[in-house]
């Protein structure tokens, strides 16, 4: 597998711990989008496309996200904790949507978004710097 394009769209708000959101294209074939550059207390982290996960309604059947009270569609109280915890303890909120299957290719990943990460922040640093236009459609 060969990244073969990497566009970083840098997030105007810098004090936040999102830097970054990012599209990567695999073999000129394949593009992976909204993947995101944070500030984790270890340093710059990539964060892998994902959605919020939810259950339905043991009433009406509705489908609601992890941390709703109450159902969306017929108003009836949700059960609380109703999460998946993940190893650590912590409620599993969310699913990725694609993800490196082995620490070898997380690794290459990481490593080239990140390193184009900080390519794109010392451009934006030039005069007459414009932004990366994310949502272009590719060939």
């Amino acid at each position: 597998m060969e990244i073969s394009e990497v566009r970083v769209k840098l997030v105007a708000n810098q004090d936040d711990r999102l830097k970054a959101f990012c599209s990567m294209t695999l073999d000129n074939e394949f593009v992976v989008r909204d993947i995101k550059i944070i500030e984790g207390a270890g340093g710059l982290f990539v964060a892998m496309p994902s959605r919020k996960m939810s259950d339905h309604c043991s009433k009406c059947g509705g489908k609601n996200h992890l941390r709703a009270k109450f159902c969306n569609h017929c108003g009836s109280k949700l059960p609380e904790n109703r999460a998946r915890q993940d190893m650590d303890g912590r409620m599993k909120l969310h699913a990725d949507i694609a993800h490196p299957i082995n620490a070898s290719c997380r690794k290459k990943i990481q490593e080239t978004i990140v390193k184009a990460f900080h390519e794109e922040v010392e451009k934006s640093k030039l005069p007459g710097y414009k932004p990366v236009e994310m949502d272009t459609p590719d060939d």
